[in-house]
C-alpha cells in the first residue's frame, strides 16, 4: 500500500509524522511524504525546530487516486497552514470521495473540518478543538483513539502524542482491512 503523509512545509510535530511512517514502514506499505511545496518540510519538537524531511510529492500536483490511504500527523502550525491551502484541503476531500482510509491525530482534524468531512462523525482530537469540531457537526470524544466507520469512509483520530502507540496500531489494523479492496 501507498500511504501519504500530508503536511505543510514547516510546523508538523516531528513525533507525530516520524512514529505513524515507522509504523507504515514496518507493516511493508510505503510511506510517502506529501507537501504544499517542493523541498524539505522542517518538523518541530512542540516549539523547536527539529529534523527536516524530503518532500516526495506535491499536493497540487498529486491526486489521492495514487495512494491506498491517508495520515494526517498534528502540531499547531501544520494543520493551519495546510487548511489554508486549497490544493492540501482538496486532496484531503478527495480521500473521502473515493472512500480511502485517513487516519488523524492532534490538531490534524482542523484540515478535516476544512474539507468539510467531519459533520456526522464522531472523532477525538487535542481538547482544544473540540469545540471547532462540534461547530462542523461532528460529536468529540475524549479517548485514546476512535475509529469512525461511516459508510465507505473510515476515519482514525487520536488525541495527542502520549497515544501514539494506540493510534500506530489501529491505523495500521485498519488500512490493512482495505488493503486490496
Amino acid at each position: 500500500m501507498r500511504i501519504a503523509f500530508l503536511t505543510a512545509p514547516e510546523g508538523v510535530e516531528q513525533i507525530e509524522l516520524t512514529d505513524p511512517w515507522q509504523a507504515v514502514t514496518d507493516a511493508g506499505d510505503e510511506p510517502v511524504l506529501v507537501s504544499t511545496k517542493r523541498g524539505e518540510v522542517q518538523a518541530f519538537d512542540h516549539l523547536d525546530k527539529a529534523d527536516t524531511f524530503p518532500v516526495d510529492e506535491v499536493a497540487g500536483e498529486t491526486s489521492a487516486d495514487s495512494f491506498d490511504a491517508l495520515v494526517l500527523p498534528g502540531g499547531v502550525a501544520n494543520p493551519d497552514a495546510l487548511r489554508m491551502d486549497e490544493a492540501a484541503v482538496a486532496f484531503v476531500r478527495a480521500f473521502f470521495d473515493q472512500g480511502r482510509p485517513v487516519a488523524a491525530i492532534c490538531h490534524a482534524p482542523w484540515t478535516l473540518i476544512e474539507a468539510d468531512v467531519v459533520s456526522g462523525r464522531v472523532l477525538t482530537s487535542w481538547p482544544s478543538l473540540r469545540t471547532d469540531l462540534r461547530n462542523a457537526g461532528a460529536t468529540w470524544v475524549d479517548e485514546q483513539v476512535k475509529v469512525c466507520d461511516h459508510g465507505p469512509n473510515v476515519l482514525i483520530t487520536s488525541r495527542k502524542p502520549d497515544d501514539l502507540k494506540a493510534f500506530r496500531e489501529t491505523f495500521v489494523a485498519e488500512f490493512a482491512k482495505r488493503r486490496g479492496a
